[in-house]
């Protein structure tokens, strides 16, 4: 009798039809988190679907996308930076100084809030752009680089004020962190176009290809013709501005500036929020929408346990927590 053959479908067939849980939790985990956060805190937190709840949450999270879009960039080139604080400080300390005519003479009010806008964010920048040059000129690690700047920004900064806190009034100025457009805040406005065209640029030119091959292998960019170290600097550059745009908001939206808070912490929840994104922190692979998530989970954490009376030291804990779980599932990921 004619042995009857039993039909199985090739190996990756089969495997292709199973549901891999882990690279699904890799990949949408940050957007469930944040549905989760969301559901809980309609059932439990009062108040919680107004609009007043919407703004607080926006503006305390905008500054930290916005650094947090650079730090991603960062981080996809397989390096870090932990001068963001830092420089956000020295931006927050030399606009008043401009606004207000203690740095030089201003023919008209007008050009002094311009200048305000302008020269903080091109000196962050430049100190970006110095950080990228250490890393690829001195071949200094990019912690130890960073580290430099993270150290003498703020004593840069508490220079230039004295260590006095510059408190101003200033609407035309204070515009980019109180600012309303159709009765969305402004700064949430600029927050969404960073994202928007950085997410483009990471995807859509040859400058984020360029920072992607750098991440996975920088040895094999080098090798097929990237220019690694300008792609460096360029993304530390990126960082920088980025830094003192934020610097700016955080002091316009406080009405002062301290150049002993403004920025404190930043780099943290910065990195916080990349990793919680799903960017892979030895890089390589990045997202910047995961960025915006991932900040946005952050700041629900915490504003659920502070809305529900759980001290504000239990956020820092359960940040923590969160960070290990990203990391323990970027790791499930890559195996």
């Amino acid at each position: 009798m004619a042995e009857t053959a039993t039909t199985l479908p090739p190996a990756p067939a089969r495997e292709a039809s199973r549901f891999d849980v882990k690279a699904f939790l890799t990949r949408y985990g940050a957007w469930i988190a944040l549905a989760l956060l969301i559901l809980v805190n309609l059932a439990i937190t009062p108040n919680f679907a107004t609009w007043q709840t919407l703004n607080v949450n926006l503006t305390q999270v905008c500054a930290i996308v916005i650094v947090g879009v650079g730090m991603t960039l960062v981080i996809a080139t397989g390096g870090i930076d932990l001068s963001v604080g830092a420089l956000m400080a020295i931006a927050g300390a030399l606009a008043p100084l401009i606004f207000l005519g203690k740095l030089f003479p201003l023919p008209h009010p007008a050009i002094g809030i311009a200048l305000a806008f302008v020269l903080p964010v091109l000196v962050t920048g430049f100190l970006g752009w110095c950080n990228g040059w250490l890393i690829t000129h001195l071949r200094i690690q990019p912690i130890i680089a960073t580290l430099v700047l993270f150290i003498a920004g703020r004593g840069i900064a508490q220079v230039f004020t004295n260590g006095n806190l510059q408190v101003f009034n200033l609407p035309e100025f204070q515009f980019i962190g109180l600012g309303r457009v159709f009765g969305i805040p402004f700064q949430a406005v600029l927050m969404v176009i960073i994202v928007a065209v950085a997410a483009w640029m990471l995807k859509r030119t040859v400058f984020g290809r360029q920072v992607l091959a750098i991440g996975g292998n920088e040895r094999a960019a080098r090798l097929a013709g990237i220019p690694v170290a300008t792609v460096k600097q360029r993304v530390y550059l990126i960082s920088g501005l980025l830094s003192g745009i934020a610097g700016l908001i955080v002091i316009a939206r406080n009405s002062a500036a301290d150049a002993n808070l403004v920025g404190l912490g930043m780099e943290l929840d910065a990195i916080a929020a990349v990793a919680v994104g799903g960017t892979l922190l030895t890089g390589g692979r990045a997202t910047v929408v995961g960025t915006l998530v991932g900040a946005l989970i952050i700041q629900l954490v915490r504003y659920t346990l502070l809305a529900n009376g759980v001290p504000d030291a239990a956020a820092l804990v359960a940040k923590a927590a969160i960070i290990v779980l990203a990391v323990w599932l970027q790791r499930q990921g890559q195996r």
